[in-house]
């Protein structure tokens, strides 16, 4: 199926989700998004990383990776951890969250990002980007935004990641710059998979439930 389509699919699943739910966070979303971190993870380990360190030199390949791993840290700054369900954003502001709209959208456009070199990493984006739709639209539909704001917010999200797999595969990034853009989505993709992991256990200890699909993801990435 088209990569550009794949991502648009999975946020779409994701809204679902939130309708289906009654607009409720549900055990099924924090299993599934232990799921996609753990997928997520797994895929950046076995799949971008040993590109990337075959690429570069391995003093630059840990500085891209760090510097990817302190981008995210600053757009969950402004994002307040939203995508990996914090509950630190005032729902009732009347204002448009204009600061948490951009940092998602940047997000969701740097996933985009190595699609189109690395097929598989379409399969972690997607499976990490229905958990965060459903989270997302649940914030939202619990907030006071009016629904054309909603919409607008969700389409352009939604927009962002084939935007981005659009740019990497038709600009220079396809060429000289591909393998330190990969290297900073490593960074990206290795801290988003760890944070997520980290934040969906209960009081920072795993269950069975989580445990199992925590293993699940990986086996199932290992064998993509």
């Amino acid at each position: 199926m088209n990569t550009y389509l794949l991502p648009i699919i999975a946020i779409s699943i994701g809204v679902g989700i939130a309708f289906i739910t009654k607009k409720q966070k549900s055990i099924g979303t924090k299993l599934l998004l232990s799921f996609s971190g753990a997928f997520l993870l797994a895929l950046a380990l076995f799949d971008l990383l040993p590109e990337v360190y075959h690429h570069l030199d391995t003093p630059h390949t840990v500085l891209f990776i760090m510097c990817g791993i302190l981008l995210q840290l600053v757009l969950e700054f402004f994002s307040k951890g939203a995508e990996h369900d914090h509950d630190h954003i005032h729902q009732k502001d009347m204002g448009f969250p204009w600061v948490l709209f951009i940092s998602l959208c940047v997000h969701s456009f740097l996933e985009g990002f190595p699609i189109h070199e690395h097929n598989n990493m379409v399969y972690g984006v997607l499976i990490h980007k229905i958990p965060v739709a459903a989270l997302l639209t649940t914030f939202l539909f619990q907030s006071n935004y009016g629904k054309a704001q909603i919409i607008g917010f969700l389409l352009v999200f939604t927009a962002m990641t084939p935007l981005g797999t659009y740019i990497s595969n038709n600009t220079i990034l396809a060429t000289e710059y591909l393998d330190i853009v990969n290297a900073l989505m490593t960074g990206i993709f290795l801290h988003m998979g760890a944070t997520t992991l980290f934040e969906t256990s209960k009081g920072h200890k795993f269950d069975l439930s989580n445990l199992a699909v925590i293993c699940l993801g990986i086996t199932m990435a290992h064998f993509i």
